[in-house]
């Protein structure tokens, strides 16, 4: 696969999803998920390492919503990786870039802002329109 630079930013200007704008991407993701597994390391060693013996309720109460608020950015975090690898997988298969319901390009902008996105805005409006008359 042909390298992208490190200055290289994907352009409407190209053709989409040509080799460079798909190796830019799988940088971004990679760097993502390198960036969410440390601070999931971090986390841990944190909660290691802390003391659980707090002498007074009110202290021990805090230091365990604390963690608790860790371990559920924790999950958020592994749940991320996941659609980080099954982006990775997409960019493999080639399918990267495309809305999984219609097939159309889910475009440069959309992308840069949710590399993991699987659907374009409009099919994304649409699915957060069915579920807004659902929950009605």
């Amino acid at each position: 696969m042909q390298q992208a630079s490190q200055d290289y930013r994907p352009s409407a200007d190209e053709p989409y999803m040509n080799p460079q704008q798909l190796e830019y991407f799988r940088r971004k993701l990679e760097a993502w998920r390198e960036e969410l597994i440390q601070e999931s390391e971090d986390t841990l060693k944190h909660l290691r390492s802390e003391s659980w013996q707090e002498p007074d309720p009110n202290d021990r109460a805090s230091h365990e919503s604390e963690a608790t608020l860790e371990l559920r950015t924790r999950d958020r975090y592994r749940k991320l990786i996941g659609k980080i690898d099954a982006a990775l997988r997409r960019i493999d298969r080639g399918e990267y870039g495309y809305c999984e319901e219609t097939g159309e390009p889910i475009g440069i902008a959309r992308l840069e802002a949710r590399p993991i996105a699987t659907l374009s805005v409009e099919a994304q409006e649409a699915h957060e329109r069915d579920e807004h008359r659902r929950g009605d």
